[in-house]
């Protein structure tokens, strides 16, 4: 029963989150593994580089929370996390496609504008799944997710990135995510 708190469905509920959190970290902090690789290639400053790690993710990340936190509260959010997920990670892989600073601050800014369509869903989940005394267990659980995604980003990004280059290691961590948000959307 999908409305039932703290049953089977809202153990798969919290586990998809958690997945979705650890992509977030990942694809969030890839970047500055393969920073300097980046630079060299695209001939990019470190202010460059300070602005695609940044500002370009952390404002567009932080301006669009409100509206997307506001629709979190008046649409399915099951949607608004599975199209979130799969638009952030699209364009982290496309992150690996860019062939310039403007492509690459594009891609930036997709990935901060779609990020912060999940954490408000998320949380508001977590409240409706979990009665109140086992809410910030699973909210801790949801937050320290995020940490392992910043270990499994940054190991993978770096082994990827010795094995096929920095382009490969946004397109080979950014398409998981698409496959997630696709089992979010559908379950």
């Amino acid at each position: 029963d999908h409305t039932t708190v703290d049953g089977p469905y809202a153990k798969y509920v919290l586990g998809i989150m958690v997945v979705m959190a650890v992509f977030n970290f990942i694809d969030r902090q890839i970047f500055s593994i393969l920073a300097e690789e980046i630079k060299a290639d695209l001939g990019l400053s470190d202010s460059d580089l300070g602005f695609l790690f940044g500002t370009a993710f952390a404002v567009f990340y932080a301006v669009f929370g409100i509206p997307l936190g506001r629709l979190a509260d008046s649409w399915k959010r099951t949607k608004q996390i599975s199209l979130s997920l799969g638009f952030w990670s699209l364009m982290t892989a496309l992150c690996g496609l860019v062939q310039n600073f403007v492509q690459l601050l594009l891609a930036r800014i997709g990935v901060g504008v779609g990020e912060a369509g999940c954490v408000p869903a998320s949380h508001s989940m977590v409240g409706d799944y979990f009665p109140k005394e086992r809410r910030a267990f699973a909210i801790g659980i949801l937050q320290a997710s995020g940490s392992l995604g910043v270990i499994l980003g940054l190991m993978a990004a770096g082994a990827i990135a010795d094995q096929w280059g920095w382009r490969w290691a946004f397109v080979l961590v950014g398409l998981p995510g698409i496959a997630v948000g696709l089992v979010t959307y559908l379950t």
